[in-house]
This record gives structure tokens, C-alpha cells and sequence, in this order.
């Protein structure tokens, strides 16, 4: 791949003439940073395209240039895809300004979204028309749908609809070269050649730009029912999963795990934050079903309840008999993130695993990390779909920056350990420039050839997102 050059001052100004007025300008702080703050972003211009042909035109201009193109949706990742902290600065691309929705076809299912839409101006929009988008994250009303589907983003509805990457029937994009793609189709089928929206999905902006997207809605389920229970155990957890789905079948929409320790910060660092039990569990899930008309939310919930009782697994249990109660309850588990931010993680995990083995990978991680004293872990996340959040903290007293000599090792420990169980090292954040070296590390390479290849191929000057997912 070639050199890239810096987006510099002569750049600037011939883009700049080629395109509308206030198109180009210099980079905001906001560009530059990202949430959790382990990088900086280096000053440089942003572009703000307000079409399509705008995107291209500027892609078409940095190819020419061999400058670099770094996408940015709503700046919500984790894991530093959107922030460039090292070579020649790249223009920033953000596709803010394309915020429409084109089309809405109910009868269809599908909404046609620009890529810089709002997940939750979507979620509204879908609402408006009596459907369902199904995507949701605790960042949706900032991330951009864009950032999305190109970082294939997951959320707490997986287990019933799938990730972003399930909820896309057809794609706009701008490749490397500047072309542009019209793939914006509304087909549950076609069968023509290679599926280039699942290559540009997950992708997390090295392959090309996304501008657009054709989206899967679904039919609002009638009622919906919330419940929180205590069980004994992940083992525990996981045969109550699957018993929740021999009573509701796929109106199992979330089924999330939470340790005790998510519950005690939640209790030091947001204690408004109200808690349905007076001793906070060991183990606790929250379990949401949405259900068609002519069915009960609570009735079934209750008896999952009584048989989860009977045969040991559950030991308390709340189910929410208002909106305010089931907001009440999915307030504990949306703001354990919040929470782990105000204690400061030394390192945080966002794997994947076969769901038989959630539990065995619970049991065996505390001996794995047996070597690094004073820290505690917080293990939360969709147990519905294997994804767990093993965060790992400093001892009370003690802060993060305590352990940076460690932190490398101690996500080692858990990757090295969730690898060898058959699981993954990035479930649903991506892989940004935080792990890079985890992929050459734990990647197959046969599918690293066929990555670089790709790559390669579609991206010869290696101007899209340099530096993240395939080291520069």
C-alpha cells in the first residue's frame, strides 16, 4: 500500500473550491475524542457532506490524493475506530448533516435511513408507523445508523432479532475509489453474485463509506412484560433461559445477566438508581418478553416464575405491573455502564461464547486472573446471546491508574482463556484500533489472508480508516 500524505493546507483549499461552501472546517474537540479516553484525535479538517455524490466526490479526492478518510458516525465506539491518534492526519468524514429518512414502506417492513440518522429518530420514525426497529443501544440517542451496521452493533435484542448486520436488507455506500454503489434494495432475496453490504457491514469503515440503508423493521409486539429474578447461579441462568423459551418461544426478547458487583456500584456511585430487592443478589436476570395480541406478558412471565421455583433455579423474583416499573427495572441494567465508568475499569472485555460454556467460562476466569491481585469483577451482559462484559477493577481504594503495568496482561488472561474455550474477543464493539493486535493474535490466518486480500484489492493506497481493524 502506499504512503499515505497528510490532509495539509493545499489539500484543503483544492478540495475545499470543489465543493459548497462550509462543506470543510476545521476539526471540533468532539471529533478528536472518544468515551472512554485512551486516544486523542489529531487536529485536522472534517468534512460535511450533505449527499451521496458529495461523499463520493470527496473519497474520489482523497484517493487521488492518497489521503486518508477516517468515517465518523456519532463518535459512541469503544474500542477507537473513529479516532486517528497517529499518522499523517486523515480528513475526518462525518455524515451528520444526511439525517433523512427517504422512504417508510409499513406493508413491507422496511424504512430507508441516511446513514447519519440517529438510531433513535429511527426507532421513533418506525414507532410513528405502528413498527418496530429492534435495535437498541444505550448509546441510541447519539450513535448514528451508519456507525451501526458498520461496526454491525448488537444490544440487548439480539437474542430475538438479531445484530445490525440481521437488520439490513440493502446498502448505498461510497468505495475507496470514489464510486458509488447503489445497492439500496428492498430483496429478502437475491441470489447475484458476492453480497458486497455484508462485506461493508462490521467492516468499520476500511472498505468504504456507508450512506445509506434499507432496514428491517418487525410488528410491534402487542404487550410487553419485564421481570428481574434472582438465581443461583449462571448454570442457573442458562437453564431458566431456555425454559423461558419453551414457555414464550421467540417472544423471548432479552434475557440479561448481572452480578452483584454491577448492583454494589450502581449502589456507591448512583444510588438513585432504585434497586428491587433490599440484598442485592449474587446472580441476577432481567428477562423481557414481548408477545402478540390476545397474550399476557405477566401471566407468562409468572409462570416461568413458579416452574423456575419449583425446580430450584430461581430464588426471588419481581415482574414490573406498570411502565414506570419496567422502566424502573431496565434503569438497573442500563446504568451499570454508567456506573463502571465513575469507578474506572482497569480493563474492559467485550467476548463472546458458546452459551453452554457461559457458565464454565464464569467458574474458570477467577483462576485465570489469579496472578493479579486487589481487583474485582464486574461480569454482565446478554447472556441470550453469549456476550459477556468481564470488566475487571482496581480494589476499593485504589484507582486504575494503579494497575496500568497490568492491564495488558489481564486482558490476555481473559482472551487467551475465552479463545481456548471456542469464544470470541470482540462480541459487538469491533475491533477499532484497540484490537488489532488481538486479531493478528487470536486470528485464524487463513481468514487474516483473505481480510488483508480484500483489503487490498478494494483499497490499494489504504486511505479508508487507516490503522484500524488490519494494521497500516
Amino acid at each position: 500500500m502506499t504512503d499515505l500524505l497528510p490532509a495539509d493546507a493545499g489539500f484543503a483549499d483544492r478540495l475545499a473550491a470543489a465543493l459548497p461552501e462550509g462543506t470543510l472546517r476545521p476539526a471540533e474537540p468532539r471529533y478528536l475524542e472518544e468515551p472512554r479516553g485512551r486516544w486523542q484525535g489529531q487536529a485536522g479538517l472534517v468534512a460535511l457532506p450533505r449527499t451521496a455524490a458529495q461523499v463520493a466526490q470527496i473519497v474520489a479526492a482523497c484517493h487521488a490524493a492518497r489521503v486518508g478518510v477516517l468515517p465518523y458516525g456519532g463518535g459512541t465506539g469503544l474500542v477507537g475506530g473513529q479516532i486517528q491518534p497517529e499518522g499523517p492526519p486523515a480528513l475526518i468524514l462525518s455524515l451528520e448533516r444526511m439525517t433523512a429518512i427517504r422512504a417508510l414502506y409499513p406493508e413491507e417492513n422496511v424504512l430507508v435511513a441516511e446513514a447519519g440518522a440517529i438510531l433513535a429518530d429511527i426507532q421513533t420514525a418506525a414507532a410513528e408507523a405502528g413498527r418496530l426497529f429492534p435495535l437498541s443501544l444505550a448509546s441510541e440517542g447519539s450513535a448514528r445508523i451508519g456507525g451501526c451496521l458498520s461496526t454491525n452493533a448488537g444490544g440487548v435484542n439480539v437474542l430475538r432479532y438479531g445484530n445490525a448486520r440481521a437488520l439490513c436488507l440493502g446498502l448505498e455506500a461510497v468505495l475507496p475509489d470514489g464510486s458509488l454503489w447503489n445497492g439500496l434494495r428492498r430483496l429478502h432475496k437475491d441470489n447475484t453474485g458476492y453480497d458486497l453490504k455484508h462485506l461493508l457491514m462490521g467492516a468499520e469503515g476500511t472498505l468504504g463509506v456507508i450512506t445509506a440503508a434499507s432496514l428491517k423493521l418487525s410488528p410491534r409486539p402487542a404487550a410487553t412484560g419485564t421481570a428481574m429474578i434472582v438465581v443461583e447461579s449462571p448454570a442457573a441462568a442458562l437453564r431458566l433461559l431456555a425454559l423461558a423459551r419453551d414457555i414464550a418461544g421467540e417472544g423471548v426478547s432479552a434475557f440479561e445477566l448481572i452480578h452483584r458487583t454491577g448492583l454494589d456500584f450502581l449502589a456507591e456511585m448512583l444510588p438513585q438508581v432504585r434497586q428491587p430487592f433490599a440484598e442485592r443478589p449474587e446472580w441476577t436476570v432481567l428477562i423481557e418478553l414481548g408477545l402478540s395480541a390476545g397474550q399476557a406478558p405477566e401471566a407468562a412471565l409468572e409462570t416461568i416464575f413458579a416452574e423456575a421455583l419449583e425446580q430450584g433455579l430461581a430464588s426471588d423474583g419481581v415482574i414490573a405491573q406498570s411502565e414506570g416499573q419496567r422502566a424502573g427495572l431496565w434503569a438497573v441494567r442500563e446504568e451499570i455502564p454508567t456506573a463502571n465508568r465513575m469507578i474506572g475499569a482497569i480493563a474492559s472485555h467485550d467476548i463472546a461464547l458458546p452459551l453452554s460454556l457461559v457458565p464454565d467460562f464464569i467458574a474458570r476466569a477467577p483462576e485465570a486472573l489469579a496472578e493479579f491481585a486487589d481487583i474485582r469483577v464486574n461480569c454482565f451482559g446478554h447472556l441470550g446471546d453469549g456476550n459477556l462484559h468481564y470488566n475487571v477493577f482496581p480494589a476499593p481504594g485504589r484507582s486504575k491508574s494503579d494497575y496500568a503495568a497490568q492491564r495488558d496482561a489481564i486482558s490476555r488472561a481473559v482472551h487467551d482463556l475465552c479463545v481456548e474455550m471456542g469464544g470470541s474477543f470482540s462480541a459487538e464493539h469491533g475491533l477499532g484500533r484497540l484490537k488489532v493486535a488481538d486479531l493478528e493474535r487470536y486470528g485464524d490466518p487463513a481468514k487474516l489472508a483473505a481480510m488483508r486480500a480484500i483489503k487490498a484489492a478494494l483499497d490499494p493506497h489504504g486511505i479508508m480508516n487507516p490503522g484500524a481493524v488490519l494494521r497500516g
